[in-house]
């Protein structure tokens, strides 16, 4: 079993994905949905719409109540520009009485806890922090940064998907932190769901430019971004 299991690692992350959902069909007992999962974001790192769907199938029946598994799925069908499997997704949420969950996070300063939610205006310092995200791209890009708008879910233009890529929660967190405090001093992030991948991205450039490490704990697993790398190695 312990082979196996390493086996599907392997391939998850080699992006061998077919012959991972093989393997999970050859298992001795039931995949879990912890083995569900990862073949689920494996398929969306790796652009597998095929089998993302039958392993979102899956996780539907073990983890009903799992909005984020119908999310992660509504995504890659938003990529492509399904807009109607979209829909049909959202609908199939509202009617089982699901919401998706507001991205939220916070990050201690100080010895003194912030929240922020995704798209929030309301901290004192909204306007400095906002000016530093909207600045940020252009620093960056010079480093190699490309935005990816793909993980905007709204059928909208491309300059309005990169601004909803500013206001993510974890980007305001960090941006937050960076404006106070001093060079050197450690950031910790907590988020509510899983970090998007172009936060993620961003997070990484942030730690090579600006000297800074950052922590970041989402639903997942601990993120520690340091000299433009991430320690899950690019995979969560």
């Amino acid at each position: 079993m312990n082979i196996m299991l390493v086996l599907l690692i392997f391939w998850v992350r080699a992006g061998r994905l077919v012959e991972a959902k093989e393997l999970i069909g050859r298992m001795p007992m039931q995949a879990g949905p912890s083995i569900w999962g990862a073949l689920l974001s494996a398929c969306r790192k790796h652009r597998n719409l095929e089998i993302a769907e039958m392993a979102a199938k899956k996780l539907f029946v073990l983890e009903p109540e799992n909005s984020g598994n119908y999310i992660l799925l509504s995504n890659m069908y938003a990529e492509v520009g399904l807009w109607k499997e979209v829909d049909n997704l959202r609908d199939l949420l509202k009617c089982q009485g699901m919401k998706k969950i507001p991205g939220c996070s916070w990050i201690e300063v100080n010895g003194k806890a912030y929240l922020f939610l995704g798209g929030d205006t309301s901290h004192p310092q909204a306007r400095e922090i906002y000016m530093f995200l909207e600045a940020l791209p252009e620093k960056i890009k010079d480093a190699g940064y490309i935005v990816d708008t793909s993980f905007v879910l709204h059928d909208v233009s491309e300059e309005e998907k990169e601004y909803n890529l500013t206001t993510h929660s974890e980007k305001l967190a960090i941006a937050f932190g960076l404006l106070n405090t001093g060079p050197g001093v450690l950031l910790r992030v907590t988020k509510n769901l899983r970090i998007c991948g172009d936060c993620h991205t961003v997070a990484k450039f942030i730690s090579k430019i600006y000297g800074q490490e950052i922590i970041v704990r989402d639903l997942r697993r601990f993120h520690h971004f340091k000299d433009g790398l991430c320690s899950c190695g690019d995979y969560w």
